[in-house]
């Protein structure tokens, strides 16, 4: 079992900035892909940002590009989510999930363990 917590989240003017960190424990967060999803409220979840094992390879959806990064520090078992530029339409629950293996991925089927979620919300 990987346990995840997100943390960060809040109420921010809309141009404004937000980190989000994710912190697992359990099993070897060095064996895990990790990804940000979010829903909307009304919506389906949608993924954001993904990260390698050793975060050489991200990505990233269209709708947040040159916004997100996406980074981890394996030494903390930790994945975060900067968020810049923020608009009125990213205010979501954002999650963190936990993929075992190295390859990428934007679907929640593959993803094998969830964080609770932390709200965003972006004012304008």
């Amino acid at each position: 079992q990987v346990q995840l917590v997100e943390s960060g989240g809040g109420l921010v003017q809309a141009g404004g900035s937000l980190r989000l960190s994710c912190a697992a424990s359990g099993r070897t967060f060095s064996n895990y892909a990790m990804g940000w999803f979010r829903q909307l409220p009304g919506k389906d979840r949608e993924f954001v940002s993904a990260i390698t094992l050793n975060g050489g390879g991200t990505d990233h959806a269209d709708s947040v590009k040159g916004r997100f990064t996406i980074s981890r520090d394996n030494a903390k078992n930790t994945v975060y989510l900067q968020m810049a530029s923020l608009k009125r339409e990213d205010t979501a629950v954002y999650y963190c999930a936990a993929r075992y293996g190295s390859t990428l991925s934007r679907l929640e089927s593959c993803y094998n363990y969830w964080g609770q979620g932390t709200q965003v919300t972006v004012s304008s």
